[in-house]
């Protein structure tokens, strides 16, 4: 995979994450969406570090955090 491969794939995947996040605040049962985002945060994280692109990867594990903050203070009792 080239460098502009692996960058497309982590857009990718951020945006399906981020969609996901947009998805909990309409979603009768947001905890699949979550999972979901967590998911696609992940591999995103991945696919980061297995390239070398560390502030890649810090920058999404922060996207990441911030949205388990934001679950965790809307959705969980």
């Amino acid at each position: 995979m080239t460098n502009e491969d692996t960058r497309q794939r982590i857009a990718e995947l951020e945006a399906l994450a981020e969609k996901a996040y947009d998805e909990m605040y309409e979603a009768r049962f947001p905890i699949g969406c979550f999972a979901d985002l967590k998911d696609y945060f992940s591999e995103a994280i991945g696919t980061a570090e297995r390239a070398g692109l560390l502030d890649e990867a810090n920058r999404l594990r922060r996207r990441l955090e911030h949205c388990k903050e934001v679950y965790r203070k809307q959705f969980s009792n």
